[in-house]
């Protein structure tokens, strides 16, 4: 029985130490070199911080909406909603959202409205949404702020972001960046 028994506490002894205190730390020191030092990215505006990779709720008029959330925006419990794409509870909601964004979209075909615009993501906490997304709500906000559609779109193209490297995923915007962007729109 010693024979196990000791090298049994020597063993959580070393494992206590390195996942205890060596792999944090060595965590921590990565993420001192990533952009915020390992505090999130943050955009100050206003004197209000804001976390540019956490999506955000944008339902007003005025702005360009976000991606729906499974979690209402709560970081602290990132999650879809798993629920499959025939799920009768699942399909009422993504209707309920199409009939909303009609209603404030009255010249957008329901054809033309993205898949962004009416699901969450897996996480419930995209930032992002599909270029098609952004133009599609290109006239409500004209519309509604007295500007030149031409002006928002060159707003849009100058908000896209590339796919990684060139290759990998879609372009897609980041809607905290474009209304900041929209707000300060002369």
């Amino acid at each position: 029985m010693k024979n196990h028994i000791l090298p049994a506490i020597k063993l959580t002894a070393v494992l206590i130490v390195l996942l205890v205190v060596v792999y944090p730390l060595m965590v921590w020191g990565m993420a001192q070199f990533t952009s915020g030092s390992g505090k999130g990215q943050t955009i100050e505006v206003n004197g209000k911080k804001y976390y540019s990779n956490i999506g955000q709720t944008f339902n007003d008029d005025k702005y360009f909406w976000s991606r729906p959330s499974a979690v209402d925006y709560n970081a602290a419990g990132s999650g879809g909603s798993n629920k499959a794409p025939s799920n009768v509870e699942h399909l009422q909601l993504v209707q309920a959202r199409i009939d909303t964004f009609l209603v404030h979209n009255p010249d957008v075909k329901k054809s033309e409205i993205s898949v962004d615009l009416v699901t969450a993501s897996g996480s419930g906490l995209d930032p992002h949404i599909s270029v098609q997304a952004a133009n599609v709500q290109v006239k409500r906000i004209a519309k509604i702020r007295g500007i030149a559609e031409g002006n928002l779109q060159q707003l849009i193209v100058s908000n896209t972001e590339k796919p990684f490297m060139g290759l990998f995923g879609p372009e897609r915007i980041n809607v905290l960046k474009l209304n900041i962007a929209l707000d300060n729109l002369k």
